[in-house]
């Protein structure tokens, strides 16, 4: 199906929609939570999805049950033994077939009342094709693809004022990026006496990703560094560069170690982070991205994309502040932190 024949099924944010009483019914419970209004922007939302892995397959189930008006997912690829392990939407008897075709019906028996539209052609992420498709949706999330690939789709988003969401993982380490152009939110006010309004307006500007990577460590104390965790963050970045070098690969050996090693090291060089706090990477993290990255791991899927899935719909709701604007997922420690790239 075309761009042009993809006709959105309900609402649209420029289209809405009431949510009926059968609606209101299923999601009560979310309603209760955070309110009718934010509901109501849930379901004329139409969120685009790029690529079905590990991490996107947690975003999807989570949005669908909180009852977002459309999804549309995009890939090319078809099913693989190694999707079966974090890809709970795929059965054994799917390999080979197209993700999306695999997936569709089970999507769609999440939450009946979310209208599921899939593309399978790889022309899609093509510039004419990729612009029209933005225009259509009001968010986008591109999971788990190199950063060349997310730096131009969060232009293009930046293009047509739309929100941008990255997502990924590499073995046992992940990550989340948001560009939401400017955000106003609803925030609770903690500060604020008994008898006055327990919620403020706030607002944040955010950064393009290419942007937030020219981010510059030296004005962080040596505790501020410390707490963000850099060795983590900059795992991440180098596997990005490895793949720009290395035409979309990761590491699958620890025989790719010292080139790793030597990426990261110029990169926290290049950055200025505080050498007291780690002059060079540690070679056991880098031995142990090399072995891992390449795998999908379900519990770290899990935590990232439930993670991305909840920050989405902070976002549609506009309660509460989103990521700003880059997370980190190190499952070695079981911890995560956010780094103010740029903003």
């Amino acid at each position: 199906m075309s761009v042009s024949e993809a006709a959105f099924e309900g609402g649209s944010t420029s289209n809405p929609v009431q949510i009926t009483e059968d609606e209101a019914a299923v999601y009560d419970r979310q309603i209760r939570l955070w309110g009718l209004e934010a509901q109501q922007r849930m379901r004329n939302a139409t969120i685009l999805i790029v690529r079905l892995r590990g991490t996107a397959t947690e975003v999807i189930k989570n949005i669908v049950l909180a009852g977002i008006g459309k999804l549309v997912l995009v890939d090319s690829d078809e099913v693989t033994d190694e999707d079966l392990g974090a890809g709970f939407f795929f059965r054994e008897e799917d390999v080979g077939k197209k993700k999306v075709e695999a997936a569709k019906a089970r999507i769609e028996s999440l939450n009946p009342l979310v209208t599921v539209q899939t593309m399978k052609h790889h022309t899609l992420l093509e510039r004419e094709s990729l612009d029209a498709l933005v225009m259509s949706v009001d968010l986008v999330c591109v999971t788990d693809w190199h950063r060349e690939g997310l730096i131009w789709i969060n232009e293009v988003c930046r293009r047509f004022g739309k929100p941008f969401y990255a997502g990924g993982t590499f073995g046992l380490l992940g990550y989340i990026f948001c560009d939401l152009l400017k955000h106003d939110y609803i925030a609770p006010d903690r500060s604020a006496p008994g008898d006055a309004p327990r919620s403020v307006k706030a607002s944040q500007i955010y950064s393009p990703l290419h942007m937030a990577l020219r981010y510059q460590w030296s004005g962080l104390t040596k505790r501020q560094t410390k707490e963000l965790n850099p060795a983590a963050v900059y795992a991440i970045l180098a596997l990005w560069e490895y793949q720009k070098i290395k035409d979309g690969k990761v590491p699958d050996s620890v025989d790719a170690a010292p080139e790793l090693l030597s990426i990261a090291n110029a990169m926290l060089t290049e950055a200025e982070v505080n050498p007291q706090v780690l002059s060079t990477m540690p070679s056991d993290l880098i031995e142990s991205v090399c072995r891992s990255a390449a795998h999908e791991f379900s519990p770290v899927c899990a935590v990232v994309g439930g993670l991305l899935a909840q920050d989405i719909l902070k976002a549609l709701a506009a309660r509460e502040a989103p990521i700003a604007n880059f997370f980190v997922f190190d499952g070695n420690s079981g911890s995560g932190i956010v780094v103010r790239m740029n903003m």
